[in-house]
């Protein structure tokens, strides 16, 4: 059996960790390896201090998703690839790329990079060289408006953009409830139903035969 590369994008938001989620309950089988990649975002005005902690809290947050992992599957194959990159997600496709990785898994959300990385390429799975599985939850409502002087969020994508990326929306990941199994022994209705016979009895009763 080939050895599968799953690359999933590890984001604090809690998309991303149904979408890992998923995968160890979809898409993982045995034997394949599993990076989980984080790619964090420093400006040329970011000092060396801060471009060293937000490394750690990079590592830090692939642990958390490593935990998860651990506490699904044993003897899992689990590689984490934290590095330095840019939001439009030219990183990602990079690192993707250097992996040769069979598939690609991300949490989408309105921010994600995928929509900025939708908008400059034609064709997303050609220059990922691999499949793409996007994992969103359904909205119950819409997003609220950002305030002046944020960033601003991006449009959503109409027909005339190319959405080659899979999209799958799941409800919400759970264990289903499995009933107890049925004692297939028949209990007795009546306690005193049971007939008890002191084991004497047949003793006795066979040396009176005898003597007869």
């Amino acid at each position: 059996m080939d050895v599968r590369k799953i690359v999933v994008v590890v984001e604090d938001v809690d998309i991303s960790r149904k979408a890992l989620q998923w995968s160890l309950h979809n898409l993982l089988r045995y034997g394949d390896l599993l990076t989980l990649l984080h790619v964090f975002t420093a400006t040329k005005s970011t000092n060396k201090k801060k471009a060293r902690l937000l490394r750690l809290q990079g590592y830090q947050l692939a642990l958390s998703f490593k935990e998860i992992c651990n506490s699904n599957f044993f003897n899992t194959n689990i590689e984490m690839v934290v590095t330095e990159g840019d939001q439009e997600g030219r990183k990602i496709v990079a690192m993707v790329r250097e992996i040769g990785a069979f598939v690609l898994v991300v949490g989408l959300h309105h921010e994600s990079f995928l929509y900025r990385l939708a908008l400059g390429h034609d064709n997303i799975a050609n220059s990922l060289s691999c499949r793409v599985l996007a994992i969103k939850q359904p909205e119950l409502s819409p997003p609220p408006p950002l305030r002046a002087k944020t960033r601003e969020r991006l449009p959503p994508l109409d027909s005339s953009t190319t959405m080659d990326f899979s999209q799958i929306e799941i409800s919400g990941l759970h264990v289903p409830d499995i009933p107890p199994p049925k004692i297939p022994y028949r209990i007795c209705p009546s306690p005193s139903a049971i007939i008890w016979r002191p084991r004497g009895s047949r003793k006795k009763k066979s040396r009176s035969n005898g003597g007869a």
